[in-house]
């Protein structure tokens, strides 16, 4: 009698310590989901700097001789809002967001920068590296849809770095010669991989010194 009126005793205490525990767990994805989403640009989805940042580092240390990292930076972006307004710029960063991650694939990483640019790694064989590279070209060229069935103009520079082509797996310095690249490409529609020398660039946070907005960054020596 006494074994048998202490299983529902017992079993009364599991529950009792379940629930919070299930609660608990509860309570806990739901912070780590909204602790991702802090981490995600809200109108892109993709990586803010500092995640990105992060990720990209760890692939770096385990995939060197693999990846290739892809600055990328809307064309006129400026007139663009401009000329169809924020919500037209919107779509566009969204759609930028969006192709270099479908070009990235699952095993990459894609962060939005700030304002329009955005950087992508990749991983990829290098066999393969320059055939992924013009097809990113392509992706990048594709007319945007807009309301009623028209489509904004939008163009996308491209600068990508090789551990293999740079001489250097350092992640500040891939980004400094992918911004290079890319402002020497400017408006040309093509993909421009970097060259050692483009890591002499002067840079401010992986950009290149003098463009714009780069200049709010520097400090005043006294």
């Amino acid at each position: 009698m006494t074994t048998t009126s202490a299983l529902p005793r017992t079993a009364l205490h599991i529950t009792a310590m379940a629930v919070p525990l299930a609660g608990w767990t509860l309570h806990t994805t739901v912070l780590r989901r909204r602790l991702v989403q802090a981490r995600r640009d809200p109108l892109t989805g993709t990586w803010r700097r500092e995640a990105f940042t992060e990720r990209a580092q760890r692939l770096l240390e385990r995939h060197p001789d693999e990846l290739v990292l892809v600055l990328a930076d809307a064309d006129h972006f400026k007139q663009l809002n401009d000329n169809h307004g924020h919500a037209a710029g919107d779509i566009a960063l969204a759609s930028i967001g969006a192709r270099l991650t479908e070009w990235a694939g699952p095993h990459g990483v894609v962060g939005r920068l700030g304002g329009d640019e955005f950087a992508a790694l990749a991983r990829i064989e290098p066999r393969h590296q320059a055939l992924r590279l013009d097809h990113l070209a392509h992706l990048a060229t594709r007319p945007v849809a807009y309301e009623d069935g028209s489509v904004l103009p939008l163009t996308v520079s491209l600068g990508a770095a090789t551990p293999a082509a740079i001489g250097s797996s350092d992640l500040p310095t891939l980004m400094r010669a992918a911004d290079a690249a890319m402002y020497e490409g400017k408006h040309t529609g093509t993909v421009v991989q970097a060259r050692p020398d483009h890591t002499r660039t002067p840079s401010i946070n992986g950009r290149q010194q003098g463009r714009p907005g780069t200049a709010a960054r520097t400090t005043t020596q006294p």
